[in-house]
């Protein structure tokens, strides 16, 4: 609707004509590529522009999204991308900048208002890192302002409780953790507030490339506790930044 208005304020002073007005609401919803049809409508639907998954596409394909998303001037998201992704995109795009753990290429067009509100990002181990980087990444990125506690597993478990004030204050919590995923169900007891779990795939033969974790986080005592797929720090950020913005 906001999009809508602003085209008729165009036409209104002369700065657009009806049939420039008339193609741009044709491409509202979405601008069909050939190689993709980019979602310009989410933002208005959902709050935030389409995110673009990175692994399994080609480099051109990837490349001419970032083109098309640009011509919006919005904040774009990449995730899944390597070193190589990353060198293509800065062909289109200069100031491209790469996050090396998290995987993630951000390009900034637009700041974000960030709410006084904070979400604590903890880990188990420095195995959980990237996962934890790519929710920490994203939630930044969507406007957030983030609490990252690392190496805090149950295997030293006054490491957490020394931190324990970083991880209340937070509206929202996201426990990253692998092995047997014990990290959610401890913080779950621990706060009032929601806790994110994100099973990794770190651990020895049997943790099944984290179904393992992924299970033990589904069965947990914890109340308030929700589960996100193995090693979707992405999916965690996300659901984060929304509950944070409430």
């Amino acid at each position: 609707m906001q999009e809508i208005k602003r085209l008729l304020e165009k036409v209104k002073n002369g700065s657009l004509s009806v049939e420039e007005a008339m193609g741009a609401l044709k491409e509202l919803p979405y601008k069909d590529i050939g190689i993709a049809k980019v979602d310009h409508h989410r933002e208005l639907r959902n709050g935030y522009p389409e995110v673009i998954y990175c692994e399994g596409k080609q480099l051109e394909h990837i490349q001419h999204i970032i083109v098309e998303m640009l011509k919006r001037n919005n904040n774009i998201l990449a995730t899944r991308a390597n070193p190589e992704v990353y060198e293509a995109v800065k062909e289109v795009c200069e100031d491209a900048v790469y996050h090396k753990l998290a995987r993630i290429i951000t390009i900034k067009r637009k700041e974000i208002q960030l709410p006084e509100t904070y979400i604590s990002v903890v880990t188990g181990g420095t195995s959980d890192i990237p996962v934890a980087e790519e929710a920490a990444i994203t939630a930044e990125f969507l406007g957030n302002r983030v609490e990252r506690i690392y190496d805090v597993g149950v295997a030293g478990l006054h490491r957490l409780l020394g931190n324990l004030d970083r991880v209340t204050g937070a509206k929202v919590i996201i426990a990253v953790a692998g092995m047997e995923g014990a990290l959610a169900s401890v913080v779950g007891g621990l706060v009032d507030k929601p806790v994110l779990a994100v099973p990794t795939s770190v651990g020895y033969g049997a943790n099944f490339n984290g179904l393992s974790a992924l299970l033990c986080m589904l069965n947990s005592c914890a109340s308030g506790v929700a589960v996100m797929n193995i090693d979707n720090g992405f999916g965690a950020g996300y659901m984060a930044s929304m509950i944070n913005k409430l």
